[in-house]
């Protein structure tokens, strides 16, 4: 569990599927993550962060809200997967419910999510990437002091070649 001044993340509970199923299937959220999910799909990735957190200490943590205790998205580190064209090594990734963005709890979690794991043995760069097109998230990338490392720029093999966030940049955070 990690604790902010106004966010708790911590790890997922069976209470947290259904409103993060309504954070997942928003079509302003699927908009930046190549198409809203499934409520099914949504439980397959609570079911995947809840895992990895078991197995390896890393993975997408809960977003609670102190003021009144509700679930509004997720933030975390993981390894990133080994697919070919995307950079490999630590990845920080978030996503929060839309009447949540604009409020600094992104780059509020991202913060305490970085200095956690900056406080591992070995970890010596964190990295993010984003559709080119999302400008959200490069604001709560650079807000956390994130270099840009173009060199490290792809297209997501997960996404048509027409699809208007194929295009991903990349930025890196290192050990301070």
């Amino acid at each position: 569990m990690i604790e902010t001044e106004r966010l708790i993340l911590r790890g997922w509970s069976d209470a947290d599927r259904e409103p993060y199923a309504d954070i997942m299937i928003d079509p302003e959220v699927g908009r930046w993550l190549g198409g809203p999910f499934s409520r099914q799909q949504a439980y397959e990735r609570v079911d995947r962060f809840t895992a990895s957190l078991a197995e390896t200490g890393l993975g997408r943590l809960a977003i609670e809200r102190k003021a009144d205790g509700r679930l509004i998205g997720h933030c975390g580190l993981a390894s990133s997967p080994v697919v070919e064209d995307i950079p490999q090594g630590l990845e920080i990734g978030w996503a929060l419910a839309p009447d949540a963005w604009g409020s600094g709890y992104a780059v509020e979690a991202a913060r305490a999510v970085l200095a956690d794991g900056f406080a591992r043995p070995g970890v010596e760069e964190i990295f993010a990437y984003t559709g080119e097109t999302n400008l959200r998230s490069q604001a709560v990338m650079q807000r956390l002091s994130m270099r840009r490392a173009a060199d490290r720029d792809f297209d997501h093999p997960s996404l048509a070649t027409d699809h208007p966030l194929r295009r991903h940049i990349v930025y890196v955070a290192k050990r301070p």
